[in-house]
């Protein structure tokens, strides 16, 4: 947080997703708000909200969430939407309930496509989701691709070059890094966000994704041990990776 503010604890606690004052009212009448060790009866309180605020609290003798700047590492299986109110599986689905009342809001960092997995981060801070999606900043996104049919053998150039146009647009792609795996496996990392871009380069190529997951953002890469649907919250300094 950039500067302490004073809040009321049942209004600071219902805006980060416990409940509603009432509820909130019910959690401390049960002992369940520890501050400082000690049991928090009156909600009306006012008190000093700073970044240390998680360490010294906890609700239903869990840990208090980051009471500002969350970041969330989730990694996102195919099928699932990011969106707050398309029907079918959201993306929020998959975080805990409390998460999904915070105000502000959650929000994902950039999208993936319903069919396309792996890296996402979520927050309610505002500057950072900024700070990640700026196509000043080009920060890098790297892809898992699958393909349908073999390369045709000319693609690294061809991305590397600067020169692909997209189907329906007027401006070309910035040059993009294509690493071959096999005749119908690479990694693709592009400094970009454009719709369905990567899925359109192949098809440019007159080839088709079956497959995309995305595994590094920056030189922030998905963990191996964060199982598929699974999320974690991420560090400050875990955070900086992302802008190398």
């Amino acid at each position: 947080m950039s500067k302490a503010v004073n809040a009321r604890i049942d209004k600071l606690l219902s805006s980060m997703g416990y409940g509603s004052r009432r509820e909130i009212g019910g959690l401390a009448q049960a002992g369940r708000i520890i501050l400082d060790g000690e049991k928090v009866n009156d909600m009306t309180r006012r008190i000093t909200v700073t970044a240390e605020l998680p360490r010294r609290m906890t609700v239903g003798g869990e840990q208090l969430d980051p009471v500002s700047g969350l970041v969330i590492l989730l990694n996102t299986p195919a099928g699932v939407t990011c969106s707050h109110c398309d029907a079918g599986p959201l993306v929020y689905d998959l975080l805990p309930t409390r998460w999904r009342r915070r105000d502000p809001a959650i929000s994902t960092v950039g999208r993936l496509d319903k069919e396309t997995s792996g890296l996402m981060l979520l927050t309610d801070d505002g500057k950072f989701l900024h700070r990640v999606t700026s196509p000043k900043r080009k920060v890098s996104k790297t892809y898992r691709v699958t393909l349908s049919r073999p390369l045709n053998g000319d693609e690294v150039e061809l991305f590397a070059s600067g020169t692909l146009m997209l189907k329906g647009e007027t401006k070309p792609l910035d040059p993009a890094v294509l690493k071959v795996v096999s005749p119908t496996e690479a990694y693709l990392t592009i400094t970009e966000g454009r719709y369905h871009q990567v899925r359109r380069m192949f098809a440019a190529c007159g080839n088709h994704v079956e497959a995309l997951h995305r595994e590094r953002l920056g030189q922030l890469h998905l963990p191996e041990d964060l199982t598929v649907g699974a999320w974690r919250l991420l560090a400050g300094v875990e955070q900086q990776l992302i802008f190398r």
